[in-house]
């Protein structure tokens, strides 16, 4: 066998090692989760609230919701620990055409799109700093894609020790906004404030939840954590933990400096705010945290999202070149590649539409809570199966909180998919991201399953064939 042949082998063979922490874990997840919304969607929520109370009680709740979800994503990553994450979970619970069209929506939809998405952002507050011209946001988004796809490529190691650092320069630069507005900004004015005469407590939530989103990508190193199955439950509690009271002491700071109307009538809240609190120069601030913050969430998703491609690749001939794992970086490589390949043509496309980020969420948005809401289906079907980890983590008052969390699902898969279609330039990606998603019914017949992987759903079948006592 030539030396080729060797490392194709080995590569073919080699599997995830444990080689993150509980707090690479909280990192990555924390890293995802903050992104600009922060910055966007309080100035909508305070626009379609009745007062000050029901605002921090929606956000509040936004973390509530999440962590719900969040615990029941818990108790299917200890119990099925993989790297495919939620592929593996809908593979087992409906059958590998439903997982195979997962993993389809999230190479060519869900992850590459809200990837190009982060991306836009990013180009958009780095154009601030330097720009490259009429097409300068797309240009910094494709800059930005490649270089942390790259990094990830080195290994992943080099990955989460960016995400570390990221991450945590973040949290203290939040914090550095909450304490500096609050304490060198005197409270605003009372200014009359008129309620809504129908609060929209529902698109408030579209916008919270939607700012709260991404934790679900915790599911993706469930078999990478070091210290057992039970990390993914404490990772992903603290998280959650972390960013909502990230997110309460935001909108304390942005009400303490505008009120409830200034937050309602800003449409760039986080400038205003800035601009009140360190005059001029908090707009460069704030454009410098937008960077980071984006380049975060970037690299976290790029991470997290290649490991799909990896497991979609062990199971389907049509993708076999992505099932190998690198033995020296212990990373999904060809994965990494494929999905920067991918969201690097998403974001070539977005720049031909007048606005690439709106274009890119309406893109994503319907074909991300469908697949949501099955995965939140899939543990009431598991829940009955032996699972593959010993003792795993079990949701509590079950079934009324996976019941909650599909219904959230469903209403959000109905409110986004309603949103995204009622933007004119944004219709026109949600047209398109569902037409990708579809894409992939035909492409099932090419797809062949794998020895490996008909090895394994017989192995599964013969377990699954035992219900827990």
């Amino acid at each position: 066998m030539s030396n080729a042949e060797s490392r194709d082998a080995a590569a073919g063979a080699a599997q995830p090692r444990a080689s993150l922490s509980v707090f690479d874990a909280v990192a990555m997840i924390v890293g995802i989760v903050i992104g600009a919304g922060i910055f966007r969607a309080p100035s909508i929520v305070a626009g379609n609230v009745s007062g000050e109370t029901m605002l921090f009680l929606l956000w509040l709740g936004g973390g509530l919701i999440s962590l719900v979800g969040a615990l029941c994503y818990a108790e299917l990553a200890s119990a099925y620990p993989s790297a495919g994450g939620e592929y593996f979970f809908l593979t087992r619970a409906f059958g590998g055409w439903v997982g195979f069209l997962f993993a389809w929506a999230r190479m060519s939809v869900v992850q590459t799109g809200a990837i190009a998405a982060v991306a836009f952002v990013f180009g958009d507050y780095a154009s601030q700093l330097y720009s490259f011209g009429e097409h300068s946001s797309a240009v910094w988004a494709a800059i930005a894609v490649a270089l942390c796809t790259a990094l990830n490529v080195a290994g992943t190691a080099p990955g989460k020790w960016l995400q570390n650092a990221l991450t945590v320069t973040l949290v203290l630069a939040y914090a550095a906004i909450i304490v500096t507005a609050v304490l060198y900004s005197p409270p605003v004015a009372p200014a009359a404030f008129t309620p809504p005469s129908d609060p929209g407590i529902g698109l408030a939530m579209i916008f919270i939840l939607l700012t709260y989103g991404g934790w679900n990508e915790g599911a993706y190193l469930s078999a990478e954590l070091r210290g057992g199955r039970r990390d993914i439950v404490r990772a992903l509690v603290l998280a959650i933990a972390l960013v909502t009271l990230l997110y309460l002491l935001m909108n304390y700071a942005y009400y303490h400096v505008l009120g409830l109307k200034g937050m309602a009538e800003s449409k760039v809240i986080a400038a205003d705010m800035m601009k009140l609190t360190l005059g001029s120069a908090g707009a460069a601030v704030l454009a410098a945290i937008i960077v980071l913050e984006t380049l975060t969430t970037l690299n976290g998703s790029l991470f997290t999202g290649a490991r799909t491609n990896y497991a979609v690749g062990r199971d389907f001939a049509l993708f076999h070149f992505l099932g190998r794992w690198g033995v020296r970086s212990n990373a999904p490589v060809a994965g990494l590649l494929w999905q920067g390949a991918i969201a690097l043509a998403l974001v070539g496309l977005a720049s031909l539409t007048p606005d690439g980020f709106q274009t890119m969420v309406a893109y994503t948005a319907p074909a991300f809570w469908l697949f949501f809401l099955l995965t939140g289906g899939s543990l009431f079907v598991l829940r009955r199966r032996v699972p593959l980890a010993a003792d795993p983590f079990r949701v509590p008052l079950y079934p009324l909180t996976p019941i909650l969390f599909c219904a959230m699902c469903a209403y959000m898969l109905y409110s986004s998919a309603s949103y995204a279609m009622s933007l004119d330039p944004g219709s026109v990606g949600a047209k398109i991201g569902i037409g990708m998603l579809l894409a992939g019914i035909p492409l099932l017949f090419f797809a062949r399953p794998t020895s490996i992987a008909l090895m394994a759903q017989r192995r599964g079948q013969q377990r699954d064939g035992a219900t827990r006592p």
